[in-house]
C-alpha cells in the first residue's frame, strides 16, 4: 500500500520510475508492439507532467493521431537547451495511446519550468508546455492529446484524469451495512491478497508464496479443503520450480479450474528487492503434492511503468472475449475494435491487472505461445488498485483500493468510446472498519436472493485474528 498500516511492513511509498526501455527481458513473455509508420510529427503530444511527489520527475507522450508512430531518437528537453533525453530505440505509439518517460535521470524539472519535446537531432520542435508551479500532482491536458492543461490526478501511462474535481464522495456501498467474518480464527495469518470464487470452492492467494482452496464451512464462511494436499495452501513456484512468487492474486478463465489458476505476481520473495511483473499459470485441478511449479509465465515487467518491487501487480481478473466484442471494446494497440482472431491460440478473454503503485489497470491478451499484448490501459481513478473483479451478470468491472484509498471500490464500464471508464465509486459498507482488505470477490448470479447476494473480502493485516469478511451487495 502506499501508507503502512501496522502490523504489516511493506507499502511505503517509494519514489517510482517510469520505465523508458527494459535491454533485457525478464523472463517468458514476448510483448508485442504494434509496427509504427510513418505519421505527421503534430500527431505526437506532451500530454502529463508531473514534477513533484513520490513519483520520479516524467514527462507523457501521447499519440493523438489514426496511426501508429515510431519516436524513437525524439528528444525530450526542459528549459536549459543542454538538457537532454533521448527516447529509446524502438519506442513507437499507437493511435490514443500514451507513454511515459522518467526524464530525472537526465534532468530535473522545476516548480517554474517547461518540458520540450523534439524530433530526432533536438532541432526541430514538436510540442511544449509551460508551467509557474509544481504539479500537484499532474499538469494533465484535457482531453487527452488536444485539451489544455489542468492540475489533475497522476494518471501516467493511462487515459488523463479528466473529471470535473468536484470533490464528491463515494456513494454509500450498494448493498447491506452489515459484515461478519467468514473463516475461523487465525487460520491464515498475516497476507491473505487475492480472491477469486468459482462456485463452492473460494480460491485465495496468498502473498507469502501459497494458494489456497477453500471450501464452506456450512455457517457462510469458508476453511481449507483438506482434500488432495490443500489443507495448508500450496506453495508456489516459478517454472522449473524455482523461486517463491509473491502471488498478490489469482483468477480463472471460462474454463473454470480445468484450465488452470492464473496468478498474478510482483516479485520473487527470494529477490525482493526486484520488480518482477508476471502471470503465472499453475495446474489446480490434479495432484496432490504441496507445492505448485508455474506451466507457463508471462512476464509484462519491460512493457510497464517501472514500479517499486512491492508496489506492483496486486489485481487480476478475467474478461471474456465475447462480452469486450459484444461492448465494442476498443484495442489500444491497434486503434481499432478489438479482433479476438488477430491473437491467435490464447485463452478466449482478455486478462486485467491491477498496479498498486499507480493505480493503472492493464488488459493483455496472454497467447498460448508466450506472447503478450497490452490491449488497454485504464486510469481507475484512486491511488491503488488491489482487486479487480469481472461481474458478468452486470456486464461491469470492480476496482478495489484497501485502507489507502478507505476501502473504496470503484465499478467501470465499456463506453462509447470503446474503453473502460469508472461509472461509479461506493464507500465500504457501514460495518467494514477501514481493513487493509486486498481481496474481493463476488458470488455468482445463482446465488442472488432477495435482491442482494454474498460478497467476500481479505484482510491482508488477519485483524482480530480473521483474514475473510463476508457482506452483500445489490443484484
Amino acid at each position: 500500500m502506499l501508507a503502512v498500516r501496522a502490523p504489516r511492513r511493506r507499502r511505503r511509498l517509494a519514489p517510482i520510475r517510469l520505465a523508458v526501455a527494459c535491454s533485457t527481458l525478464l523472463a517468458a513473455a514476448t510483448l508485442v508492439a504494434p509496427a509504427a509508420h510513418a505519421a505527421p510529427a503534430d500527431d505526437i503530444r506532451i500530454n502529463e507532467v508531473v514534477t513533484t511527489g513520490g513519483v520520479a520527475d516524467s514527462i507523457e507522450l501521447f499519440n493523438k493521431g489514426t496511426a501508429a508512430v515510431d519516436i524513437s531518437g525524439w528528444v525530450l528537453k526542459d528549459d536549459d537547451a543542454s538538457h537532454t533525453f533521448k527516447v529509446p530505440a524502438g519506442t513507437s505509439l499507437a493511435p490514443g495511446a500514451a507513454r511515459a518517460f522518467a526524464v530525472d535521470t537526465a534532468f530535473g524539472l522545476g516548480a517554474s519550468d517547461k518540458a520540450r519535446l523534439y524530433l530526432p537531432g533536438g532541432s526541430t520542435l514538436v510540442d511544449s508546455y509551460t508551467w509557474s508551479a509544481h504539479s500537484a500532482p499532474s499538469w494533465s491536458r484535457c482531453p487527452d492529446g488536444t485539451g489544455a492543461f489542468k492540475k489533475a490526478a497522476l494518471t501516467l501511462g493511462a487515459p488523463n484524469d479528466c473529471g470535473s474535481g468536484g470533490g464528491t464522495g463515494p456513494a454509500a456501498w450498494p448493498g447491506g451495512g452489515s459484515v461478519a467474518t467468514a473463516d475461523g480464527s487465525d487460520v491464515f495469518g498475516e497476507d491473505l491478497s487475492g480472491l477469486y470464487q468459482e462456485g463452492s470452492v473460494l480460491w485465495a492467494a496468498q502473498n507469502s508464496g501459497k494458494l489456497w482452496r477453500l471450501v464452506r464451512d456450512g455457517s457462510g464462511g469458508w476453511r481449507p479443503d483438506t482434500a488432495d494436499g490443500w489443507a495448508s495452501g500450496k506453495t508456489l513456484r516459478y517454472p522449473g520450480g524455482s523461486g517463491s512468487p509473491d502471488g498478490e492474486a489469482v483468477t480463472l478463465t471460462g474454463a473454470g479450474a480445468a484450465g488452470g489458476a492464473y496468478v498474478a505476481t510482483e516479485r520473487d520473495g527470494d529477490a525482493s528487492g526486484t520488480s518482477r511483473l508476471s502471470v503465472l499459470r499453475y495446474e489446480v485441478a490434479t495432484g496432490t503434492g504441496g507445492a505448485l511449479t508455474a506451466t507457463k509465465e508471462w512476464n509484462l515487467t519491460a512493457g510497464l511503468p517501472s514500479v517499486g518491487s512491492n508496489l506492483g501487480f496486486e489485481a487480476i481478473t478475467w474478461v471474456p472475449d465475447t462480452a469486450l466484442v459484444a461492448a465494442g471494446f476498443r484495442d489500444e494497440s491497434t486503434g481499432a475494435a478489438y479482433d479476438p482472431n488477430r491473437y491467435g491460440a490464447h485463452t478466449g478473454g482478455v486478462f486485467l491487472l491491477g498496479v498498486e503503485g499507480t493505480g493503472a489497470i492493464h488488459a493483455y491478451v496472454l497467447q498460448d505461445s508466450g506472447a503478450a499484448t497490452r490491449v488497454a490501459t485504464v486510469a481507475s481513478g484512486m491511488a491503488g488498485v488491489m482487486e479487480l473483479q469481472w461481474e458478468p451478470q452486470a456486464a461491469r468491472l470492480w476496482a478495489v483500493c484497501d485502507d489507502t484509498c478507505g476501502g473504496r471500490h470503484t465499478t467501470l464500464k465499456i463506453g462509447g468510446s470503446g474503453t473502460f471508464a469508472p461509472v461509479a465509486s461506493y464507500a465500504r459498507p457501514t460495518g467494514m472498519p477501514d481493513l487493509n482488505n486486498e481481496g474481493f470477490a463476488l458470488a455468482g448470479a445463482d446465488e442472488c436472493a432477495g435482491s442482494t447476494k454474498p460478497v467476500y473480502w481479505s484482510d491482508d493485516s488477519n485483524t482480530g485474528g480473521h483474514a475473510l469478511r463476508r457482506g452483500t451487495v445489490s443484484c
